[in-house]
């Protein structure tokens, strides 16, 4: 996958989780240190390219993946976006070196090159999980209605006292939804003692 910053963590990491090998390529050296840390290899796309089976964007920089790494990816490899608007894979190569396109299923696009490889472009190289997906996934969008319904509740009761700005969302409110969410789910975590309340409070 290229790019490593919170989208694009969030991606390997859930990419990890179902059982994927997963290579980052970045242009940053801080965001590269930090996904090796994380337990990731690192390399340049340039080197990424023969390896990787399915390539998932999220820079927001445009002509990610281009000619020449069309030039040495596996037959039948899946290209997908999700960070940016559809310039992050450079649609106008990859169309250059197929000698012709078809549709190989719903919002997948196949590119037959000349040497016969195919290569499959997910929704146009468009944000895939908008313009492929039957929208967001149930376990995110509860979470995501739960915050803004108590930040509109929070804002009906405070509101006249905060003043004209960009103010991030309470903590206590995340805090709400997160102890909810895992009650559902029928988790338990631990709790401080009181002690343990002294202790990490005594410094501030």
């Amino acid at each position: 996958m290229a790019g490593y910053g919170w989208c694009g963590k969030g991606v390997a990491m859930r990419a990890k989780g179902f059982g994927a090998k997963v290579i980052v390529t970045e242009v940053d050296p801080i965001r590269a240190l930090e996904a090796h840390m994380d337990g990731f290899d690192v390399m340049s796309m340039d080197d990424a390219a023969s390896l990787g089976d399915f390539f998932i964007t999220v820079t927001g920089c445009r002509d990610v993946i281009r000619k020449e790494h069309f030039t040495k990816m596996k037959d039948n490899t899946i290209l997908c976006n999700a960070g940016h608007f559809n310039v992050e894979i450079n649609i106008p190569e990859l169309e250059e070196l197929s000698v012709r396109s078809f549709e190989a299923r719903k919002n997948i696009t196949g590119y037959i090159l000349a040497d016969g490889r195919q290569i499959n472009l997910i929704a146009e190289g468009r944000l895939v999980n908008l313009a492929a997906g039957d929208g967001h996934p149930a376990e995110i969008m509860d979470m995501s209605f739960a915050i803004q319904a108590l930040c509109a509740a929070y804002l009906v009761k405070n509101g006249r006292e905060l003043t004209a700005d960009l103010h991030k969302v309470p903590e206590s409110i995340d805090r709400e939804v997160a102890e909810r969410l895992l009650s559902l789910k029928g988790m338990t975590i631990d709790s401080l003692t009181r002690e343990q309340e002294l202790y990490l409070n005594q410094g501030l």
